[in-house]
């Protein structure tokens, strides 16, 4: 009896190399990083599109009512609480500037990444920002629904760029037109929308009962929370790849994110632990110059050149992992169906 030899499997995509593809690519294609720079310079020089006026006297509403629910409690504690997290939300409300929602916030599967959308300027150099106030709650939907899906639309025409630069005209997703990549980037950001909805709603309504039942307890579920949402980041991380390196639907791509990480969850979470320590850690040196110094154009550029990189490079590492995978299906499809011969 003989039995044909079986190659050994190939290792899977190293995740320097994969990193390393990345910077090379928009070190030869710098325009790339156009879209998140000119995105932060508007957010920094441009106007500020406050929802202060009509926002703040709501939530100061409620902060007052709560706070003098509980001044007849002997829990001064809780009370100085509330306050310190009144000041913190109306702080936020002035510094806060609706068109930030062009920007990728940090729940949405596809868009432009952002510094200033987080930072949230107030300063520049030529003295306080420009601020148009929105004066009633139908115009407050009107903007965030026309800039929310403004920025889904911007974020697909960006990932396209990017991924068919970082991956060349020869791959199967090169070359996607651009109404493909607008309307799959639009099906998947409503449908991660609704699922974030669906979850964190029941979620939010938990951890407010927690918190007034006792703060301790509260704060420990939100540490659980945070923890094992790992596990989940890593499964979705790569939902949009699908649709710009193999030209799937937004369906097919999420599915394809699942499968990949089932498989692959070691290295793959080793990936994007890579990319969100790089990511957030160099966003502290980008923020370091003040917001009215001109210094801040290093950091925009700094954060643009990088966050492109990073997203190069996943496209890369999505690319070559699925190839990877493919092969060892095939070769243990051939071990399984390898004839036996007997003497």
């Amino acid at each position: 009896m003989y039995t044909q030899k079986v190659e050994e499997f190939p290792p899977p995509p190293g995740v320097i190399n994969s990193l390393r593809a990345g910077f090379e690519t928009v070190s030869s294609h710098v325009v790339l990083i156009i879209l998140p720079a000119v995105l932060d310079i508007l957010l920094w020089l441009g106007p500020r599109l406050s929802v202060d006026g009509l926002v703040n006297p709501f939530l100061s509403l409620a902060f007052n009512q709560t706070r003098l629910n509980l001044t007849s409690s002997p829990d001064v504690d809780r009370v100085s609480q509330i306050q310190a997290l009144s000041r913190e939300f109306s702080e936020l409300m002035e510094r806060f500037n609706l068109f930030s929602l062009l920007g990728r916030m940090q729940i949405s599967p596809i868009g432009i990444s952002s510094l200033l959308a987080q930072t949230m300027p107030v300063e520049t150099p030529f003295g306080s920002q420009l601020v148009v106030e929105i004066s009633s709650g139908l115009s407050l939907f009107a903007w965030v629904f026309l800039l929310t899906v403004t920025g889904w639309i911007l974020g697909g025409l960006y990932f396209r760029w990017v991924s068919e630069t970082a991956l060349g005209g020869a791959q199967p997703g090169a070359g996607i037109s651009f109404m493909w990549a607008i309307l799959q980037t639009v099906l998947l950001s409503v449908l991660w929308t609704v699922g974030l909805m669906m979850i964190l709603f029941p979620v939010m309504i938990i951890l407010t009962i927690l918190t007034m039942l006792s703060p301790v307890l509260a704060a420990g579920v939100i540490f659980i929370i945070m923890m094992l949402s790992f596990w989940l980041i890593v499964p979705l991380f790569f939902t949009p790849h699908g649709i710009f390196v193999r030209r799937q639907n937004a369906f097919s791509s999420v599915f394809s994110s699942l499968r990949m990480a089932r498989f692959t969850l070691p290295t793959s979470g080793l990936f994007v632990l890579c990319v969100f320590v790089l990511s957030t850690g160099l966003n502290y040196l980008w923020s370091i110059p003040p917001d009215n110094s001109w210094m801040t154009l290093v950091g925009i550029g700094g954060h643009a050149f990088i966050t492109t990189a990073l997203l190069a490079a996943s496209f890369v590492y999505y690319r070559d992992m699925n190839i990877w995978l493919q092969t060892v299906f095939e070769r243990l499809q051939q071990k399984q169906t390898i004839p036996t011969q007997h003497m």
